[in-house]
This record gives C-alpha cells, sequence and structure tokens, in this order.
C-alpha cells in the first residue's frame, strides 16, 4: 500500500494541470478586435456531409461565406440586417431571413459582451479549449451558438449553431488572417442578386 501510494505522489507531478477556461471578458475583448478578416473554414452539416471554403468577416454585422467546388455557385452572405442563401439552381433570388433571428448575429454584433444577462448560458473548458455557449437573451427560441477558443493564444477555432428545430451546424476555422480592403460589394445581397440574373 505505502508503495503504490509513493508511486502515485511520483507520478502525479508529471500529469498535466487541468487548463483553466478564459473569462468572458477577455473572450469579449478579444471577439470585439475581430474586425476585417478571412479563413478557410469547414462546414459540418447535421446530415454528416463537409463542405470546405473561404469566409470573409467584416463587423458589424456582415460575413460572407464562398464554398469550394463542387459547390462554388452556393454562396451566403450577411449584409444590411439579412441573411442571403444563393444555391446556385434558381434565378439568383435568395433565400433571405434577418440576421437577429440566428444565433450567428450575436458575433457579428457592433458590441459583442458576453457577460451580458442572460446571454451566456453555458461556460467550460474542455481538452484545453474554452467553450461558451451563447444566445440572444431577449429571443433564446432564435437557437444556441457555441463558440470553441483556443487558450494559448487566444483563438476562436469553431463554433456550432443549432437551430430552433435542433439542426447542428459546426463551422472550423483555420486561423483568422486580419484585413483591410474587403469591398462593400462581398457584403452586398441586392449585387450578388442582380450580378447572378
Amino acid at each position: 500500500m505505502k508503495t503504490i501510494l509513493a508511486l502515485a505522489l511520483l507520478i502525479a507531478p508529471a500529469l498535466p494541470a487541468t487548463a483553466e477556461r478564459l473569462s468572458l471578458p477577455v473572450l469579449s475583448e478579444y471577439m470585439e478586435e475581430i474586425g476585417e478578416a478571412e479563413a478557410k473554414f469547414t462546414q459540418i452539416n447535421a446530415n454528416g456531409s463537409r463542405l470546405t471554403g473561404t469566409l470573409y468577416i467584416k463587423r458589424p454585422g456582415r460575413i460572407r461565406f464562398e464554398y469550394d467546388p463542387p459547390q462554388e455557385d452556393t454562396l451566403v452572405i450577411a449584409g444590411g440586417g439579412q441573411i442571403a442563401v444563393f444555391d446556385g439552381r434558381g434565378s439568383g433570388a435568395p433565400e433571405q431571413f434577418p440576421l437577429r433571428r440566428t444565433p450567428l448575429g450575436i458575433i457579428l454584433d457592433r458590441d459583442i459582451d458576453l457577460t451580458r444577462e442572460r446571454m451566456v448560458t453555458g461556460h467550460g473548458e474542455q481538452n484545453g479549449r474554452t467553450i461558451v455557449q451563447a444566445q440572444d437573451p431577449d429571443h433564446p427560441e432564435y437557437g444556441r451558438i457555441y463558440l470553441y477558443f483556443d487558450n494559448n493564444p487566444i483563438r476562436l477555432a469553431e463554433w456550432m449553431i443549432v437551430a430552433d428545430t435542433g439542426e447542428k451546424t459546426r463551422t472550423l476555422l483555420e486561423p483568422l488572417q486580419p484585413r483591410n480592403d474587403l469591398s462593400e460589394f462581398l457584403f452586398s445581397i441586392q449585387f450578388e442578386t442582380e450580378d447572378r440574373q
């Protein structure tokens, strides 16, 4: 028994310490600093299918998902308070709905404050990552978003959106690359609609 206890005490210091979760004010500040950026992404849909592409983000309120072949005609744009999904098969008219009705609006807001009352409903750490579960505090029925942050250095590595239907869509991000030259046309639903006609 003493031998087992002695071995345990010797081994214990060699085990990695549990990483601490990043605080909500620190994460809010990090998200606020994301202005213009681009990144490669992998999207995992509810049916298990995977799509890849490049996303462009220009806060507040704008994001663009360009997909790689064979889905290159598919495009998702958020701009002007709307999200538009172009499927590439129609006349060019996209399916549209208000950005505020999706949890994606949380990370595109002008002011990101994860400490806002009832916004964050989960905050923990797993495998060296900080995970935040958030929702619109005024409209939790719009769904929720899980944000996955690498801790050192801080990096938004992934998000998962759970729609009001329960459908889950994961987006895995390569490191965001800062930009300062993204055209407003990239985020113009009207321009894209006219261009496809």
